[in-house]
């Protein structure tokens, strides 16, 4: 049996599975069964323009399905598997207090290694069919990592790095350029503190640039040679500390940190992981109109981010409910609005009605967001284990400041 195979044992999910995956009218009982349930979900609650976009959609989900959704905003999703864990652990197999998570890389990873993942879900989900899992492979794979269906992608990201034209006209587009341009110019750069995602993943960057075979970062990384293997990668991170805002001895503690040293013209780049973040500021008056968007010229790193259901959660069918409507073609081009939040989108629009394609053929690209055939190339994630101990050198030789 498929769940048996897969090793998903979370308490009285196979059977929620049979009993609403095989019913006779499908995904109609799942609605049926949400209608008064209260869905507590788990988000990073850092931006403005998504908690807007959420409580959209929690306004949504009730008016239409009679679901309501709490927003419960955390600064790192991290916390959330470690309670999901720790209830498992304290035998709290039902009954949750996490109902809907936004996921993706290690806290997937950490999730399903755990058993703590209620699923597969994406074969219950209807709208489903319309993602674009052959031209975005990454919807399926998450950090190198298959997805099995246990979460279902909500949308796609790319890193990108942002510059004031007015005051910084030719970005530095490489690791070693921007190195040079650092030490011509101290103290207009830095990045935030991992484990910020963002800072993190500027790490990652490094890791590319530096590691003697980058094909290494497909597989895990191995902790007895971890030092040696990023000997480069620190040495870089040394050699450009002095130079950094404040010398290094602090760092913003996540990108709107570092987006409002930038508006404050305190540095000259800042950093996200949409393409269309920046012209989103700019619209939000957060960011000034000479701002742009580029990338490093061997690429930069994009991915998916995920929706997923703890394998305790009191509110499934609310949960599926709500991420079904999600992966709408309404909301998903709400989402990708660059007024609204600007995150690409996971369907094939080719796959959606003419009404439905217009939704997203209407939506204008703002001035600092890069055309699609700019996104080029785009680099794999690396192995989840490649974070955890990259987070932890880092933390070893610079959080102290």
């Amino acid at each position: 049996m498929r769940l048996a195979r897969r090793n998903l044992l979370a308490a009285g999910s196979a059977v929620i599975f049979a009993r609403l995956g095989r019913a006779a009218d499908g995904f109609a009982a799942i609605v049926e069964k949400a209608r008064g349930q209260k869905v507590y979900f788990n988000h990073w609650g850092g931006s403005p323009q998504i908690n807007d976009y959420l409580a959209w959609a929690g306004t949504e989900l009730a008016r239409r399905f009679g679901v309501e959704l709490v927003s419960v905003k955390v600064t790192d999703i991290a916390e959330t598997v470690g309670r999901v864990l720790a209830e498992k652990t304290a035998g709290r197999l039902e009954g949750g207090s996490v109902d809907l998570v936004w996921i993706n890389g290690e806290n997937f990873k950490a999730m399903k290694d755990n058993g703590l993942l209620f699923g597969p879900i994406t074969p219950l989900l209807p709208n489903f069919a319309l993602v674009d899992t052959v031209g975005k492979p990454t919807t399926l794979v998450d950090f190198t990592v298959p997805t099995d269906g246990l979460e279902a992608p909500w949308g796609m990201a790319q890193f990108v790095l942002i510059h004031d034209s007015a005051r910084l006209p030719e970005p530095p587009r490489s690791l070693a350029a921007l190195a040079r341009w650092a030490a011509s110019a101290p103290g207009r750069f830095t990045y935030p503190a991992p484990p910020d995602f963002i800072g993190t993943t500027f790490l990652k960057h490094v890791l590319y640039a530096t590691i003697d075979d980058p094909r290494r970062l497909e597989r895990p990384a191995d902790p007895g040679t971890f030092e040696t293997v990023t000997a480069a990668t620190f040495a870089w991170l040394d050699a450009i500390r002095p130079h950094l805002w404040r010398q290094g001895r602090t760092y913003p503690a996540n990108k709107e940190a570092l987006h409002q040293l930038l508006d404050d013209g305190e540095v000259d780049l800042s950093m996200a992981f949409n393409p269309a973040e920046a012209s989103s500021l700019i619209l939000a008056g957060r960011l000034p109109p000479t701002v742009r968007t580029f990338l490093f010229e061997g690429g930069t790193i994009g991915n998916t981010h995920f929706l997923a259901i703890p394998f305790n959660a009191r509110a499934k069918e609310g949960a599926l409910v709500a991420i079904d409507f999600l992966l709408s073609p309404e909301a998903q081009a709400r989402k990708a609005d660059e007024r609204i939040w600007g995150d690409p989108t996971v369907l094939d629009l080719d796959r959606l009605s003419p009404a439905d394609r217009a939704r997203f053929a209407a939506l204008e690209r703002g001035p600092a967001t890069l055309p699609p055939e700019a996104l080029r190339p785009v680099l794999p994630e690396p192995h989840p284990s490649w974070t955890e101990l990259l987070e932890a050198g880092w933390a070893r030789r610079y959080a102290r400041g």
